[in-house]
């Protein structure tokens, strides 16, 4: 077992932050700290948060994660930023909301870049919850970046799925037909202390009269007001009660099986990827990709050939 791998199952949180910088820096020991790991995942809550820019999730889960403490559980952030065009990272927009939790030993925040990845999440975010799982935080919450037409990849992750609005955010209407309606599994309405928000609840409440009205589950709408400490324990419920619905309704199980048949997809994806460019960079293919320039070839049979190639291990 490795050292890193050691560090992580003792709750050493030096040992979960190194883990987290080797997947992302894609390290020679990334492969087997993340094998090593996996089983003792599968225990902590999953909570995905996202929504349009400006509805206050980061203000949101600060107060949540005091809410949390105050019941004895520990918690793990990722928070996945926008990366800086200049370093490449992330620009740590989150921990600069959470800073009254940054000495607390029960809480580990984790900001994390896009790095040009869309879906609203990391490419390694899947790992980052991996690690902080086995690492011991009883729940996880995930937040995206801002929802968008392509920002929806959280409900690979998450358990229990928070879409936040704002009674300021515009109509309720073109946050919807971003796709959000789908992958809700609640609607908080925060900053519920400003006008509109009766409005905004109506609003959702119609739409989830069309989009969810013989759904086995209906999302729940909670209003917040997360400046001032507001809503946070019926919100905690609610999520306790979606919880509860997916064991016994055994979609918990089925969720996060399907979750890890597509993560091994993915995981294929981008191994033939790599090793695809680093085929290209060799200059294995480089006469018949010269011909695709010069319309000896078209594409589609190049690619269909390059693809057999790897698959053989040509």
């Amino acid at each position: 077992m490795h050292e890193i791998t050691k560090r992580i199952l003792a709750g050493d949180v030096r040992g979960a932050a190194r883990a987290i910088t080797c997947i992302e820096n894609d390290y020679p020991e990334r492969t087997q700290i993340l094998s090593e790991v996996f089983p003792h995942t599968g225990r902590a809550k999953l909570i995905g948060i996202t929504g349009t820019p400006g509805a206050g999730k980061s203000s949101l889960v600060d107060c949540l994660i005091g809410y949390l403490r105050s019941l004895g559980l520990s918690i793990g952030i990722v928070a996945v930023d926008p990366t800086s065009p200049f370093t490449g990272g992330a620009l740590l927009g989150d921990r600069v909301r959470m800073q009254s939790h940054a000495l607390d030993k029960g809480v580990f925040i984790r900001s994390m870049g896009t790095r040009g990845s869309l879906g609203g999440l990391s490419r390694n975010t899947k790992d980052a919850v991996r690690i902080l799982d086995a690492y011991g935080c009883d729940v996880i919450f995930v937040e995206t970046v801002g929802v968008g037409q392509s920002e929806l990849d959280v409900m690979h992750i998450a358990d229990t799925t928070i879409v936040v609005l704002n009674p300021g955010g515009g109509d309720a209407v073109q946050a919807f037909k971003a796709g959000i309606m789908e992958i809700a599994d609640m609607f908080v309405i925060n900053k519920a202390d400003l006008p509109g928000v009766d409005k905004l609840h109506i609003e959702v409440e119609q739409m989830l009269d069309l989009a969810k009205h013989d759904a086995a589950w209906r999302p729940p709408i909670v209003r917040t007001v997360s400046t001032q400490n507001q809503g946070m324990q019926s919100l905690w419920e609610e999520i306790l009660r979606h919880q509860a619905y997916l064991q016994e309704s055994g979609l918990l199980t089925d969720k996060r099986g399907e979750q890890l048949q597509a993560e091994v997809l993915e995981i294929v994806h981008q191994q033939m990827y790599q090793q695809m460019l680093a085929s290209i960079q060799t200059g294995a293919f480089d006469e018949v990709l010269s011909d695709v320039a010069k319309r000896k070839l078209d594409p589609y049979s190049v690619a269909g050939e390059i693809v057999k190639q790897l698959a053989i291990g040509k």
